[in-house]
């Protein structure tokens, strides 16, 4: 009996030395995979540094490649494109005038009510649609159609108080926040598509007439009389409202700058110097690129399986578009190589572009003591139902880490466009206040992105300096802008005072009449 329960001993204290021996490895195990994720997350935020020294580089090479941009076609990979807006906004407009906003996956249709330098914007409105997934690497007629089918359903909602003039036709400010050649200022030819966009019978052939034609097709009699982008829509906007901007950078889910430029510092402009002796320069500035950079390989693996490989490099590193897809793309190393989020990947970290860059904000800006909001999206959107507070703190320092090297980035490339300016320097104590005007989803919504921005300027430019540059929300510049610079272009500008000056010609006529053959009284 005593040898039963002897062995029984042995058999159970082996039993539980082998759990032991399981829980040890288990732990170990766990220990090691967690090392590995940590390894992936911290090589990851070294290779995404963004010291002062790489900054200053950027934003030199930012100025260089300007000044390459302007002196030559395609002498630069910043397109430096001439927008022929000469003369920005006075306040003096009048009248009723509409304009079309398209640059991402949405696009507005607005009305504007200008009363002169007395009343401003007197009224405005405007609609937000989206555009369906298959429209955007459709056809031209296809989403040209689309957009001008809801125009003219706005354009039929035209309250009291809110028309044109008899006989006048209606005039619309086309916003177009693509690369666009320009031929003039209600024309251009698109050079290529970005934002998700692929639709190949529109590349090289006018977008103001597929416009047109489309408007034609619904019967909506509609002229185009300015066509810009969003950025010097946000420009036009932002001056109409302070004759202090100088430049205007948009951040959203695309991103581009503009800003005000000597004529005679444009080599390759093609003729006579406009009167104003300036010129509003489209940078088409997501097109940057630089051995500066600091990219990584997640930056590369996106770009190599993006619909325009090579090209908008700067915008795939700090844009709305894509900083959300590279939080998944570092999240999906960590679930493949550490198995981050348990024994098998979550199949949905495997699609592409499911974890947006809003969804990226929400669970950055997550106060609750439990990261519950990072719990949620990522049970939401990844289906992982299971994380824990250690695991959602790493997915809160990975946002960290790609929205700062973003934020950072996007200050870099606004001292360069100074810097070209000479607006970076206090020169023999002249002080020479500059307004930078913002719009963009990204920051007015992404608080932390735009903190670190504006934090980042002050820290490039110095404390002297940075008390001159001012970074103002232009909220919806880009809409309003685009109204303002249709009106400042109207076909009808000066016809007004050109019937003025009929009628006091003819009063004149009538005076010199009455005294050459009305007989006088005896």
């Amino acid at each position: 009996m005593g040898k039963v329960a002897v062995g029984a001993a042995v058999v159970c204290a082996a039993a539980v030395c082998a759990a032991a021996a399981l829980v040890v490895r288990h732990r170990m195990k766990c220990s090691g995979r967690w090392a590995r994720a940590m390894t992936i997350l911290k090589e990851f935020e070294e290779k995404s540094g963004t010291p002062v020294s790489k900054l200053r580089q950027v934003a030199d090479a930012m100025t260089v490649e300007m000044h390459a941009g302007l002196a030559s076609e395609g002498g630069s990979k910043l397109k430096m494109i001439i927008s022929y807006v000469d003369n920005l906004p006075t306040g003096d407009e009048k009248g009723l005038f509409y304009a079309l906003d398209l640059g991402g996956t949405n696009f507005r249709v607005l009305r504007v009510l200008l009363g002169g330098k007395e009343n401003g914007v007197v009224k405005q409105e405007f609609e937000e649609v989206s555009i369906p997934p298959h429209l955007m690497i459709g056809s031209s007629d296809a989403l040209f159609d689309y957009i001008a089918e809801a125009l003219k359903k706005f354009v039929d909602t035209e309250g009291e108080g809110l028309h044109v003039s008899p006989g006048r036709q209606r005039e619309l400010g086309f916003t177009f926040s693509f690369p666009v050649r320009q031929t003039s200022i209600s024309s251009g030819t698109l050079i290529k598509w970005t934002k998700g966009f692929s639709i190949e019978d529109v590349v090289g052939q006018d977008v103001v007439a597929e416009l047109t034609k489309a408007m034609e097709r619904v019967g909506l009699d509609m002229r185009v009389t300015a066509l810009v982008n969003d950025t010097i829509g946000t420009l036009a906007g932002g001056r109409y409202y302070n004759n202090e901007v100088i430049a205007a950078v948009i951040l959203g889910t695309g991103t581009n700058a503009a800003y005000v430029e000597r004529a005679n510092a444009i080599p390759k402009w093609p003729g006579l110097l406009p009167k104003s002796g300036e010129m509003v320069i489209n940078m088409e500035w997501g097109n940057f690129r630089s051995s500066h950079l600091p990219l990584t390989e997640y930056d590369n693996a996106l770009d190599v399986e993006s619909l325009n490989p090579g090209e908008q490099i700067f915008e795939k590193i700090i844009s709305g578009m894509y900083l959300g897809e590279v939080v998944r793309r570092v999240l999906c190393k960590m679930a493949e190589e550490a198995a981050f989020f348990g024994d098998t990947v979550p199949p949905k970290l495997k699609i592409p572009f499911i974890l947006r860059t809003p969804d990226m904000s929400a669970m950055h800006h997550d106060m609750t003591p439990d990261l519950k909001v990072v719990g949620s999206k990522l049970k939401d959107i990844l289906e992982v139902s299971n994380s824990s507070l250690k695991m959602r703190k790493v997915v809160v320092a990975l946002c960290e880490i790609v929205a700062t090297r973003g934020a950072r980035l996007s200050a870099a490339g606004i001292v360069g466009i100074l810097k070209k300016l000479g607006r970076d320097t206090i020169k023999d104590g002249e002080k020479q206040k500059s307004v930078v005007a913002l719009d963009g989803g990204l920051f007015e919504h992404y608080a932390k992105f735009r903190e670190c921005m504006e934090n980042t300027l002050k820290e490039l430019l110095g404390e002297e300096v940075s008390e001159n540059i001012v970074v103002e929300h232009s909220n919806d510049g880009s809409g309003i802008g685009a109204a303002l610079l249709a009106a400042s272009h109207s076909q009808y500008i000066g016809l007004d005072s050109q019937y003025l000056e009929l009628f006091q010609s003819v009063d004149v006529l009538c005076i010199s009449y009455s005294r050459e053959f009305i007989p006088k009284n005896p």
